[in-house]
């Protein structure tokens, strides 16, 4: 072990100030001198009257980097040290010698390892193995991605926000009245007092807007926000207390309705076909004014019915003005839809509980 060492430091005093011969080693720091004597056992650390013994059973690397090594013995030096910044670089450089060496030995041993393994035939997981069976991408991740695709194409930007949200950000902020029965404790999941996991994604529009407007910036604006909401529906094939939702919202100085449909028809002809039609019915919302519901009529989709979608309207001026935005100035639109009744309509799934109980048979239908 001794001659491992001794090996070990002549590998890493490169460029240091140290004269060494066969027995003993010499740092010098301007008038200060160093010395490593290498006995039989141990390791003899001489400065001054400073004397302390590095055993060789500490193996090469911790001889350098244990709590009784080398340089945790050196490192009291410092205080006694004329020129100090000399010192401490010298320190440095070859703890940085012994730590690069230290990660090449076991980067050799690992190679090593791996290579008696392969010699063998023992698998190798880091390898990679073309013959695993690497899973199926879901249903709802695969319309989720092309849906955002889609918007991205328009121009829109991805924002994704927190899952727990406030009574303001979830309600007030967006025009839903105090009396609204999705603020009820039977219809939402509420955590504490004001705070409940959010019922839509229309909440991550407004802290959107809210952190824009903070930082100094203004409209124009196109976000898309996909996520996950929460509501206390009973479970049935159409119904589940959690979903997905994908929301978008657009803001500048001379945004219309005529803006919002021909988004609508650009997304609904990507989703399900350049033949799909699109009827935009009046609607309610409190967030938007006017509002209106989405239907589509496909060749793709149920045989050409037309079947609703989502719902859409223009920004209502009271929004703007929770934001603080002057809604004599700017104009929005937003829209918001399912993604799992995007994915059923697409591929005529009867049960929205499928998605979520892990059947391979139903899964492997996703490629």
């Amino acid at each position: 072990m001794k001659e491992q060492i001794k090996s070990f430091i002549n590998d890493t005093i490169q460029k240091l100030p140290v004269k060494k011969n066969e027995s003993s080693l010499e740092i010098t720091i301007k008038d200060k001198k160093i010395v490593l004597e290498f006995a039989e056992k141990e390791c003899i650390l001489t400065f001054g009257n400073y004397q302390k013994t590095i055993s060789y059973d500490l193996g090469a690397d911790k001889f350098f980097t244990a709590q009784k090594g080398l340089f945790k013995n050196l490192e009291p030096l410092m205080k006694d040290m004329e020129d100090k910044k000399a010192f401490g670089q010298m320190l440095s450089t070859w703890k940085n010698n012994v730590e690069l060496l230290l990660e090449e030995k076991e980067m050799a041993k690992r190679k090593e390892a791996l290579a008696q393994k392969l010699a063998i035939g023992y698998p190798e997981p880091s390898l990679g193995n073309n013959d695993l069976d690497v899973g199926y991408e879901h249903f709802l991740n695969k319309v989720r991605d092309e849906m955002l695709s889609v918007f991205r194409s328009m121009g829109y930007t991805l924002v994704e926000e927190r899952e727990l949200e406030d009574e303001y950000h979830n309600f007030e902020a967006l025009n839903i009245d105090a009396d609204h029965p999705a603020r009820e404790d039977q219809d939402s999941f509420y955590v504490g007092k004001n705070h409940l996991l959010r019922t839509h994604t229309s909440s991550s529009q407004i802290r959107t807007l809210e952190k824009m407007l903070k930082n100094g910036g203004e409209p124009p604006l196109a976000i898309v926000c996909p996520g996950v909401c929460y509501r206390r529906d009973a479970v049935d094939a159409t119904h589940f207390p959690i979903f997905r939702q994908m929301e978008g919202l657009v803001v500048d100085k001379h945004v219309s309705f005529a803006d919002l449909k021909g988004t609508l028809l650009e997304w609904a002809k990507a989703m399900f076909g350049s033949d799909t039609q699109i009827r935009l019915r009046p609607d309610y919302f409190p967030f938007t004014e006017p509002s209106g519901e989405l239907s589509v009529s496909s060749p793709n989709l149920l045989g050409g019915r037309w079947v609703e979608l989502l719902g859409c309207g223009m920004v209502h001026p009271q929004v703007f003005r929770n934001v603080g935005l002057d809604p004599d100035v700017w104009k929005g639109f937003a829209f918001g839809t399912g993604i799992e009744r995007i994915a059923m309509m697409r591929y005529g799934i009867k049960d929205i509980r499928s998605f979520v109980e892990n059947d391979l048979r139903f899964l492997k239908q996703s490629l």
